[in-house]
């Protein structure tokens, strides 16, 4: 691998990273997304413990969906 693919696929990787954090900041402000159904939360005296089930399944079927959909447009 030379420097300058290496330049340019961590270019991309960057872009990438930027309209993700913007797509969930987005979606953040529109959607409550941490207490959907199927999210469980333990408060304690000394411990918290969230898992987000129900959102990591609902980001799911939409990332998959969505990278699918790319794929398809680029072939």
């Amino acid at each position: 691998m030379t420097a300058e693919s290496l330049g340019r696929f961590l270019l991309y990787v960057g872009g990438g990273l930027v309209v993700l954090g913007a797509v969930v900041w987005g979606l953040g402000r529109i959607v409550d997304l941490g207490s959907l159904p199927g999210d469980i939360a333990y408060e304690g005296e000394n411990v918290r413990i969230y898992l987000p089930l129900g959102t990591m399944l609902v980001l799911s079927i939409i990332l998959t969906v969505l990278v699918n959909l790319v794929l398809r447009l680029i072939r």
